[in-house]
């Protein structure tokens, strides 16, 4: 007895489809975001958080950076940033918390991932020749780093 469609429908959904990971906007950082300072000039604050997603023509006093983060679909991550400006200057901002710098997080991921080295203390061989030595010599001296 041939067997329908519906059977088939639910080992199907299960494959899915592939959803390529999306990355739209302005990734800011809070290091970019300390580096801000009141009365820095429209060219400064682009120079440091990159050309704002939006800018209007109706208000020019402020420019708006958005972030966001597609993962299978969904988004993940979401963030807004606003600057204001008073007579081209830089008046004041306000957003939504900002990340880590990605040097920061790399360097904690590398403490996490790789074990520490066990020869990185050890002088070696030669090193602890040079130190029986130094102590048959002089037995306040350091030992060999």
């Amino acid at each position: 007895m041939p067997e329908s469609i519906e059977t088939y429908i639910p080992i199907i959904t299960q494959f899915g489809v592939y959803k390529l990971d999306i990355n739209q906007g302005n990734y800011l950082s809070q290091d970019m975001v300390d580096k801000l300072k009141v009365g820095q000039t429209k060219a400064q604050v682009r120079t440091v958080l990159g050309t704002p997603l939006i800018t209007s023509a109706f208000r020019d006093n402020r420019w708006d950076y958005v972030y966001e983060y597609q993962r299978n679909g969904r988004v993940r991550e979401h963030r807004q940033f606003t600057v204001y400006f008073k007579e081209d200057a830089l008046a004041r901002w306000e957003g939504d918390e900002m990340p880590q710098s990605a040097q920061d997080l790399n360097r904690i991921a590398a403490t996490r991932t790789m074990p520490e080295d066990p020869y990185g203390q050890d002088a070696g061989i030669v090193g602890k020749i040079i130190d029986a030595l130094k102590k048959m010599w002089d037995p306040t001296a350091a030992k060999v780093p």
